[in-house]
């Protein structure tokens, strides 16, 4: 268990869904525009939006390798 009880209210990000990590990590990116909190609250939340982001393309990249598998040729080249 962590001292930092803010941190205790937030999900694990490796147990988000992908959804789930992009929604907070928007939040995150939307709060640091519009507010002026104190250096220390912007940067807990930039390093977890570091890792939010992480987490988003970890899941992407597991994506893009399963599609490529289920892919006759295995190549992606059609859909960028």
């Amino acid at each position: 268990m962590t001292k930092n009880k803010s941190k205790s209210k937030q999900p694990e990000v490796t147990e988000m869904t992908f959804e789930e990590s992009l929604a907070e990590l928007e939040g995150i990116v939307t709060a640091a525009e519009l507010d002026d909190a104190p250096l220390a609250t912007t940067m807990q939340q930039f390093e977890r939006g570091i890792a939010l982001a992480g987490h988003c393309k970890t899941l992407l990249d597991q994506a893009e390798r399963k599609v490529s598998l289920l892919l006759p040729d295995g190549d992606l080249k059609d859909f960028e």
